[in-house]
């Protein structure tokens, strides 16, 4: 079990140096995510899991919802002190159709098809009553959802296979730009706490999707490390890097975050020195797309070996991902708190989880926010505290029993972080 991460202060009239250590790989909202249904989640360390859900088991009618799949999804994972990523779809290949069967009753029109063995139906994307049904699914999941502590991010999915925005091959079927603008609105008005995050960037100019690159809805890479970076082909320009410059949406991470998926192929080699096909480098592809968190089995399921060398190395790469949060100084001058905070990651940690300040009694700085420390900056923050002699900080994590954020620093002794000067 986790402790909060408490450090303890005396007055000082001169800056204290905190010295650094890692942060664990599994700190919350980062890292590699597990398919809830894998049977191995324990092989490695992980702080959220991902899960896909029907939208048909969810909406029964026109204003009618059953939340019973999703809560049994979002407590399970909670029981393990995990936070979830979950995605809504209509279609999945293999799978039984998953739109609801009042929309098929008002005679929405189904395309059946195959991909390969793979059964597949298609709803008509251009139809109005979908896109009302949209409207009210999201915006009824958003009331019921946005800011539930239990759920780390939302992958927008709804439209094509798997929820990914696409219908290859049969791009005749693909959603077209009037739908995906309507669930990115629904998404956007509904969520306001809760990050939402898309297949592909797209700017105003794209040829097949709807601009987004001025919404808060961030992205997800679901060909992390396969189709990742810019190799300069043209018949490459659909990979994740050149979109997002395409669509001016390079440094949209500042304010909104990057996910993905593990390109399923490499599953077995990455963190190896094998290569399949086209791998990309793994900490290369972090570094250019500031990822914060991709779905795996490579590292959580059986299928795959996971000797100590690949673990080691896993983990030295996914030390890379998303946030690493240090405290660099801290000082008491008179009654004022003051403390120098970086991040030594590639990415933010984009919620503002109170950093709680104990200092006689408990306060929470309203002026401390973690969304603000960027990669490669400084930045200071200052209280008045009541007792100079004993101050102490912490960042819960508001989900219950959900793992504390803990900062990249020495000195732990028995799950507390102690600063003597």
């Amino acid at each position: 079990m986790r402790y909060l991460l408490i450090l303890f202060f005396t007055a000082i009239s001169s800056a204290r140096p905190l010295e650094y250590l890692p942060a664990p790989i599994d700190n919350p909202l980062k890292g590699l995510v597990p398919y809830a249904g894998e049977g191995s989640k324990d092989r490695f360390p992980h702080s959220m899991e991902f899960r896909y859900i029907a939208m048909n088991e969810v909406m029964k009618g026109p204003e009618e919802f059953d939340w019973v799949v999703i809560e049994r999804a979002l407590e399970e994972t909670r029981s393990r002190g995990k936070q979830s990523i979950f995605r809504l779809y209509l279609e999945y290949p293999g799978k039984k159709s998953a739109i609801p069967q009042f929309l098929v009753d008002e005679r929405l029109k189904v395309t059946h098809w195959k991909d390969g063995q793979k059964e597949i139906a298609t709803p008509d994307y251009n139809d109005p009553k979908l896109h009302q049904a949209l409207r009210d699914c999201i915006g009824a999941l958003g009331k019921k959802y946005d800011g539930d502590p239990r759920i780390g991010f939302l992958t927008a999915g709804i439209l094509g296979l798997w929820g990914e925005w696409h219908n290859y091959p049969r791009n005749d079927l693909a959603a077209g730009k009037k739908v995906q603008k309507v669930v990115m609105d629904a998404y956007e008005e509904a969520f306001k706490k809760t990050f939402v995050l898309l297949r592909y960037p797209a700017g105003k100019n794209d040829s097949s999707y709807a601009d987004n690159s001025q919404t808060n809805l961030g992205y997800h890479d679901d060909s992390f490390a396969w189709a990742t970076l810019d190799t300069g082909k043209k018949s490459d320009g659909w990979f994740f890097v050149p979109l997002l410059e395409k669509a001016g949406a390079i440094e949209k991470w500042k304010r909104v975050p990057i996910g993905g998926e593990v390109r399923p192929e490499i599953w077995k080699t990455t963190f190896t020195d094998e290569k399949t096909g086209q791998q990309q480098d793994f900490d290369e592809c972090v570094k250019q797309t500031r990822l914060s968190w991709a779905m795996d089995s490579g590292l959580f399921s059986k299928r795959f070996p996971l000797p100590d060398a690949r673990r080691k190395r896993a983990m030295t790469s996914l030390s890379k991902m998303g946030y690493e949060l240090h405290l660099t100084e801290a000082t008491v001058e008179g009654k004022t708190l003051i403390v120098k905070i970086t991040n030594r990651g590639v990415a933010p940690f984009y919620y503002d989880w109170p950093v709680e300040v104990r200092s006689g009694e408990v306060n929470v700085p309203k002026d401390w926010k973690l969304s603000k420390v960027l990669p490669g900056e400084i930045v200071t923050w200052k209280m008045e505290v009541a007792d100079p002699e004993k101050v102490a900080i912490r960042i819960p994590n508001p989900m219950k029993g959900g793992q504390p954020l803990m900062l990249a620093n020495k000195g732990y002794r028995d799950g507390w972080l102690e600063l003597k000067p």
